[in-house]
């Protein structure tokens, strides 16, 4: 218990430090992104004080696959379920438009933030979980492109979401980051 004070402590201050700025994502996303968003910060913040105190937390797999279940079902309702469901029937099959127009500056700094972040930031946790579960170099590389090929899909089918390739991409990316954390992972989480 002692091991994840700190990091609690580091993580309600930042948060609270950033909630005037990131209470404004709940007015476009569903409010469940507050408390993923303090989970990742935890999770940043727990990785960095275990490495550098150089310690390792023991992780039980039944409590690892019901935090992978909760996580993923948060994911699920930011992608799915917005408060304000604006008409979404467009979608973007160019390469890097969306990137762009996000690293251009001519969008809001914090909506463009926000989406590179989150679209890479909350699909390593699964490339980390992947890569535990298997070393099969072939659904490494092609399970990611489906898995996020199918959300993209049916957010154009329900009209939840557009479909966006640089959606695909940042969430690909993720997966990829996730694989390359891995090493560090394994040093300071041992799973029983």
């Amino acid at each position: 218990m002692k091991k994840i004070l700190i990091p609690i402590l580091m993580s309600i201050i930042i948060f609270t430090i950033f909630i005037p700025i990131t209470s404004t994502l709940t007015s476009y996303l569903h409010p469940v992104v507050l408390v993923v968003l303090f989970f990742c910060i935890f999770v940043v913040n727990l990785a960095i004080y275990l490495f550098v105190t150089k310690q390792q937390l023991v992780v039980r797999r039944p409590f690892l696959i019901g935090a992978f279940i909760l996580y993923t079902l948060s994911l699920l309702v930011l992608l799915f379920m917005r408060p304000s469901e604006p008409a979404y029937d467009n979608s973007n099959l160019v390469p890097f438009k969306t990137i762009s127009l996000y690293l251009s500056g001519n969008a809001d700094w914090f909506v463009s933030f926000y989406n590179l972040a989150a679209n890479v930031g909350l699909f390593v946790p699964f490339g980390v979980l992947l890569a535990f579960w298997t070393r099969r170099f072939l659904i490494r590389v092609f399970l990611p492109f489906a898995l996020v090929s199918c959300i993209e899909i049916t957010q154009l089918l329900t009209n939840r979401g557009s479909l966006d390739i640089d959606d695909l991409i940042l969430n690909v990316l993720g997966f990829y980051i996730g694989y390359a954390l891995v090493p560090l992972v394994r040093r300071i989480v041992e799973i029983k």
